[in-house]
């Protein structure tokens, strides 16, 4: 008879007490199921951009280094939660067991191919082996396998588009799902990051939801990123900058919206600092959405306060009802899109 688990996967939770899976410290990765939960084995975890980057500087870009690294964090806390940044990610694999009160409205099977849409940061995760891992793919082969609680948000992957492919826009479905929320047409937008993968998308959404009235400013670091949008059209205007230069970032876009600034501003960057860029572009009244894993959200509460901004400030939810079936429709919306992300995830 299958042990009794709570519908949020406290029973999972080692350290501290009473408290949830993804604030805790330490979870219970044991693969005995309970009757409420999803057992997969996983083939890629697709680590989000601000852990893997973290991951590769502190390692010096070291594949052997990165591997012990996640294979640490992993073996001490029971789940791929980046210690600095907090953040995780997600994962592909295959059902392998599902407990008799699994709340189950999909019918999904064992044997199913299926995409968490849940952060690593909460999922009890056992690796056994790290098959392939590239410094810079965020994403990792590996031999495990992982535990989905009844609450756990799930896709079944798609026959039309690739696996890797799915898994690497899935990952940052929530971004292009709140871009196609918050703005409207006519409006300025700028998506700082633009040019990444979660960039695109929400360029795609953005110069959507616009139209021809409207502009979206996409601010750049790496200018192959930047050349990119260009390429791909889902701009109309383009600034290569660090987005860690507030002011350099503040003037530049000032200068293309006739010192008006932005309705919304997206922000994806996977560093730190970059709070004040987002805030000061911003009109008031206006909304910035952090969709980054690198934001802080005392720099940036604090920071609007001490500059006088009265903006709604949204910290990024990966999760918004219909996101994961907006972001697999742009890929095949766009073919320009998806034979780029298939060049770089597949």
């Amino acid at each position: 008879m299958s042990k009794i688990g709570c519908r949020y996967g406290t029973h999972r939770v080692l350290a501290p007490a009473n408290t949830l899976p993804q604030p805790a410290q330490r979870l219970d990765n044991s693969m005995e199921l309970y009757d409420n939960e999803m057992l997969i084995e996983v083939s890629t975890l697709n680590i989000d951009s601000a852990s893997y980057t973290q991951i590769k500087k502190a390692c010096n870009g070291d594949a052997e280094a990165m591997k012990s690294m996640i294979l640490s964090i992993v073996s001490e806390r029971g789940k791929m939660q980046n210690p600095v940044t907090g953040s995780g990610g997600m994962l592909i694999g295959t059902v392998k067991a599902i407990g008799p009160n699994f709340n189950n409205p999909t019918k999904v099977k064992v044997g199913d191919q299926i995409a968490t849409l849940v952060s690593l940061s909460l999922t009890p995760l056992r690796i056994d082996k790290i098959k392939n891992l590239q410094p810079d793919s965020d994403q990792v082969d590996i031999e495990g396998e992982a535990i989905l609680f009844e609450s756990g948000l799930f896709a079944v992957l798609p026959n039309d588009i690739p696996e890797k492919l799915a898994l690497a826009v899935l990952d940052v479905a929530g971004a292009p799902a709140q871009v196609a929320r918050l703005v409207k047409e006519g409006d300025t937008v700028c998506i700082l990051g633009g040019g990444g993968k979660s960039g695109v998308l929400c360029c795609y959404q953005a110069m959507k939801n616009v139209g021809p009235k409207g502009k979206v400013i996409v601010v750049e670091y790496s200018k192959e990123n930047a050349q990119r949008i260009i390429d791909l059209n889902l701009a109309t205007d383009v600034i290569v900058a660090d987005a860690t230069n507030v002011m350099d970032v503040y003037k530049r876009v000032m200068e293309l919206t006739d010192n008006k600034g932005v309705d919304v501003t997206i922000n994806n960057v996977n560093v730190p600092s970059t709070e004040m860029s987002s805030i000061l572009i911003t009109k008031n009244h206006g909304v910035v959405y952090f969709f980054s894993m690198a934001t802080s959200f005392t720099k940036a509460a604090l920071g609007a306060e001490g500059v006088g901004k009265d903006i709604t400030l949204i910290m990024g939810n990966g999760y918004a009802e219909g996101h994961a079936e907006l972001t697999l429709d742009i890929i095949r919306e766009s073919k320009e899109i998806r034979e780029l992300f298939e060049k770089l995830y597949v």
